[in-house]
């Protein structure tokens, strides 16, 4: 048996008691992984910002139209 399993069997009986299937909410590891995703993401756009400011575009000007020669 690993540690984890007997952590789990150690608990489980605990949880039991309290549970309600009705009331269900995401607790820590919820709160934790949404705000390790917001960082992220916030660095994701910090990133894309700082690399969209170093960019250098010039439209290329249009090409002159073609003169059209009339044929004799």
């Amino acid at each position: 048996m690993s540690a984890t399993q007997a952590a789990i069997a150690q608990y489980l009986p605990l949880a039991a008691d309290t549970f309600d299937k009705n009331k269900v909410t995401p607790g820590l590891l919820g709160f934790l992984v949404f705000a390790a995703l917001a960082l992220g993401v916030w660095g994701l756009m910090k990133s894309m910002s700082r690399h969209m400011g170093r960019v250098d575009f010039k439209e290329a000007p249009e090409p002159a139209p073609a003169q059209a020669t009339r044929a004799p």
